[in-house]
C-alpha cells in the first residue's frame, strides 16, 4: 500500500480524530515490522485477576472537551483522581418524558470525545426511536473518561489513556474482603457507577433502559461493566478485545455465573443480560477469534449473545461509508489464535485499519437492539442485592 501521511492525517475534523490514532497505529505496525506483545509483568494474581493498573502520564487527568454536550465533574475516585464524563442531553429528554441512557465507553490511547469526533451515534440524539414508543423519541448519552495507565496490549498501546479490565474487581457491593484481604471496587467502575447514578437523580433517565456501548478498550470495559451490573439492560459494542482472556495478560480468567472455584474463575452478577458484539471478520492482531472466544465464555452463565460479524473490503480506507456488510466467519489470515496474537503484514494493517473505523452504517442496529431489549424484557436477577465472593 502507498500512503501519503500528510493527506491522511490532514482532514476534516470528524476524519482527525481517526487518523490521528491511524497515524500512531500506522507507525508502530511500520516502524517495528510487525507489532509486537510486549513482556508481561511478573507479578501475583489475585481473586479478581491482576492488581489494579498502574497511574502513567502526567499528574494532570484527561478533561474531555464535550463539545456541544456538557463536561460533569470533577469527581474524586477512591484513588483521589479527579474523574470527568461527558453527557449529551436529548432535547426530548424531561423528568416527564425520560429517555433511555446510551453510556459510551471511548477506545484506549483515545478520550471520551470520541464518542462526538469519531462515531455517529449522537447524530441520532433526538429522532432514534430507543423505547419502542414512536412518540418518545431520542436518547441521553453519556461518555466517561477513562485515566492513564498501563494496558496488558500490544506494544504501542501498552499504556495510555484507557480503562482497567484487567483488576475485574465489579462487585456491585463495592470493596469485598476474601481471606483478610480487602479488595477495593475498580475505580474505573466505581466511576462509570457515579455518572449513570448522577444522571438517573435527574429524573431524566428511563431506568428499564440503560445500555452500554463502547471502542476497543471500551468495549472490552462495556463487556466486563455490563456483565456485572443488574440495572444496565443490554450491551452492545463494537470490536472487543476480551476482557476475561486476552494478549500477554499473565491473569486470564473463565466468567461464572456462581461462586469461583479458584482464581481462575471470576462471578458474574448481571444474568442473561442481551449482549451484541459487533465487529471485523479483519481486525487489529488478530482479535476476530478473541472475541469469539468470549462469547463461547460468556454461553454457560446464561448470558445472552449475538455475533454480528462485518467484511469493510468494500470501503477503501479511510472512508466509513458505505461501511461494512455482514461476513460469516473470522478472516483465517488475520488471526487464529482464541487469545489474540500478532499477524503478518499485510494483514496486520488491514485489520489496523478496519479496527479504526466506526462501523457508521451499523449504529441504527446499535440502538435497534437497544430498543428491543429493555430490563423487563428478561429475569432481574439478584438484581439490588449486595454480592459477596
Amino acid at each position: 500500500m502507498n500512503f501519503n501521511l500528510q493527506k491522511w492525517c490532514g482532514l476534516d475534523r470528524f476524519e482527525q480524530f481517526r487518523r490521528c490514532i491511524a497515524c500512531a497505529g500506522f507507525l508502530v505496525v511500520m516502524g517495528g515490522v510487525f507489532l509486537t506483545v510486549r513482556e508481561a509483568c511478573a507479578q501475583s494474581c489475585t481473586p479478581y485477576g491482576n492488581p489494579p493498573a498502574t497511574l502513567t502520564g502526567s499528574d494532570n487527568p484527561i478533561v474531555p472537551l464535550c463539545t456541544g454536550g456538557q463536561v460533569l465533574g470533577p469527581w474524586s475516585d477512591s484513588d483521589g483522581s479527579p474523574r470527568y464524563s461527558c453527557l449529551y442531553e436529548s432535547t426530548n429528554a424531561s423528568t416527564s418524558n425520560p429517555l433511555p441512557l446510551v453510556v459510551f465507553l471511548h477506545p484506549s490511547l483515545a478520550t471520551a470525545d470520541t464518542l462526538e469526533f469519531g462515531t455517529n451515534i449522537l447524530s441520532f440524539l433526538n429522532t432514534a426511536n430507543v423505547t419502542d414508543n414512536s412518540s418518545k423519541l431520542g436518547f441521553i448519552a453519556l461518555a466517561p473518561e477513562g485515566r492513564d495507565t498501563t494496558h496488558f496490549y500490544p506494544d504501542g498501546d501498552a499504556s495510555g489513556p484507557g480503562w482497567d479490565n484487567w483488576y475485574r474487581q465489579f462487585n456491585p457491593g463495592g470493596d469485598v474482603k476474601v481471606k483478610s484481604v480487602i479488595y477495593k471496587e475498580n475505580v474505573d467502575a466505581a466511576t462509570i457507577d457515579h455518572f449513570i447514578a448522577a444522571e438517573v437523580a435527574t429524573g431524566k433517565v428511563d431506568t428499564n433502559r440503560i445500555y452500554v456501548t463502547g471502542w476497543s478498550n471500551g468495549a472490552a470495559m462495556s463487556y466486563l461493566y455490563g456483565t456485572s451490573r443488574p440495572n444496565i439492560a443490554a450491551i452492545a459494542p463494537y470490536s472487543v478485545p476480551n476482557p476475561w482472556a486476552a494478549f500477554n495478560d499473565p491473569c486470564i480468567q473463565t466468567p461464572v455465573a456462581t461462586k469461583p472455584k479458584d482464581i481462575s474463575q471470576l462471578q458474574i452478577y448481571n444474568f442473561f443480560v442481551p449482549t451484541n458484539h459487533f465487529h471485523n471478520q479483519c481486525d487489529i492482531s488478530g482479535i476476530c477469534p478473541n472475541g469469539e472466544f468470549m462469547l463461547r465464555q460468556l454461553i454457560p452463565t446464561g448470558v445472552s449473545v449475538q455475533d454480528t460479524l462485518l467484511d469493510w473490503t468494500g470501503t477503501p480506507f479511510p472512508s466509513v461509508a458505505p461501511g461494512p456488510v455482514p461476513a460469516n466467519a473470522c478472516d483465517d489470515l488475520c488471526g487464529t489464535n482464541p487469545l489474540a496474537s500478532i499477524v503478518p503484514d499485510p494483514d496486520a494493517l488491514e485489520g489496523l485499519l478496519n479496527h479504526i473505523r466506526w462501523p457508521e452504517n451499523y449504529t441504527v442496529a446499535i440502538l435497534d437492539f437497544f430498543r428491543a431489549h429493555p430490563l423487563t424484557a428478561r429475569p432481574n436477577v439478584k438484581n439490588g442485592a449486595v454480592f459477596t465472593p
